[in-house]
């Protein structure tokens, strides 16, 4: 289903002015429709990681699970939260405690070393809410993958043949947000067996909003 980028514009506009006169800054949804596609073959279940052109208004809070270097670059860089091994150690078994970290942070980044740790300690918070972290290659730029990450969404299929996806929010620039969408589908034409072909409908919508369709 290819998509002008005239149509797409058309389409953010008109989804912000039915979005309705609302106090806080809505995040606009990408929800696509996905058609011919076997939900219980591995092509029915996606999971993508896409750096988005235009970070939202709302950027992703990053926390960083690493030790020594790694972990003085990551506070140098500005990371939300940095966790180290001995902090990793003392939140063993604090279910609330853990339950806040996954729930305060969007992207979790650790050091390869610490992963199984981290899997045991973290990982039954974080794999239910499709956050496992993202393993820190060996001398890695620390401040490019956090600046990387603060513009990451997750995009998932399961279960049902529909992707929704937050791409941005209300107060940026419908150019802007059309970048975004752009961004994501080039992504699916690469993950979905027949590309594009495989998306039947394509709806953009505030939080508050009324769904509006995007004309191919």
């Amino acid at each position: 289903m290819p998509l002008e980028k005239k149509n797409l514009l058309d389409a953010v506009k008109e989804a912000k002015e039915k979005s309705g006169q609302k106090k806080f800054n809505q995040t606009v949804d990408l929800i696509l429709d996905i058609k011919e596609i076997d939900m219980k073959a591995p092509e029915g279940k996606i999971t993508e990681i896409i750096e988005l052109p235009h970070a939202t208004a709302k950027p992703n809070k990053i926390c960083i699970i690493a030790s020594g270097e790694t972990a003085l670059k990551a506070r140098r860089a500005s990371a939300d939260n940095v966790i180290e091994r001995a902090d990793l150690d003392a939140l063993a078994g604090k279910k609330k405690d853990l339950r806040k970290i996954a729930t305060d942070y969007d992207v979790f980044i650790s050091e390869a070393s610490l992963m199984p740790v981290v899997g045991r300690t973290l990982g039954p918070v974080l794999g239910p809410r499709g956050k496992m972290p993202i393993p820190i290659p060996p001398n890695a730029d620390v401040a490019a993958l956090i600046a990387k990450h603060r513009k990451t969404i997750v995009v998932r299929m399961r279960n049902q043949p529909i992707i929704q996806t937050t791409i941005g929010t209300q107060n940026q620039s419908d150019e802007e947000l059309v970048d975004n969408i752009q961004a994501v589908l080039r992504v699916l034409e690469g993950k979905l067996k027949r590309g594009l072909k495989n998306i039947e409908m394509v709806f953009i919508k505030t939080s508050m909003g009324t769904p509006v369709k995007i004309k191919p």
